[in-house]
């Protein structure tokens, strides 16, 4: 297993970013390890929605898990808000960085991630193939 550590900087979006290292490492099996920072406003989809919601910040990124390779990505996190009341649902485009973003990624060398439709639930589900 290889690591990989990163720092995201102001501004930059969360979702597109870690879409950007999957391509430019090609990687194949990647799974997030941790991820902590802040935002100047999130955008989650929750549970069985159509759409995102838009969350304004400041908020705390508090975590943030899945896979990720450069066919696609599935990553859930949660935010919480001035306040503490926390959010968490399937990360969308809109998570912007407010001061950083702090994030190790696993890549698994014998393993391919991606995703195809699945005739029973209606979307594109992971697949596993082994490389070795």
């Amino acid at each position: 297993m290889q690591t990989y550590c990163l720092r995201l900087l102001p501004g930059q979006d969360l979702k597109q970013s870690l879409d950007s290292f999957a391509q430019t490492q090609a990687l194949e099996a990647g799974v997030m390890l941790t991820a902590l920072g802040s935002l100047t406003q999130a955008s989650l989809r929750f549970a069985a929605a159509a759409e995102a919601t838009i969350i304004a910040g400041p908020l705390e990124l508090l975590s943030l898990t899945g896979t990720l390779s450069r066919h696609g990505m599935h990553l859930h996190s949660a935010v919480a808000d001035a306040q503490g009341r926390v959010y968490g649902g399937h990360l969308m485009p809109g998570c912007l960085i407010r001061t950083t973003a702090e994030i190790a990624i696993a890549d698994l060398p014998h393993l391919r991630l991606h995703r195809q439709p699945d005739p029973h639930t209606g979307y594109r589900e992971l697949v596993v193939e082994s490389l070795a």
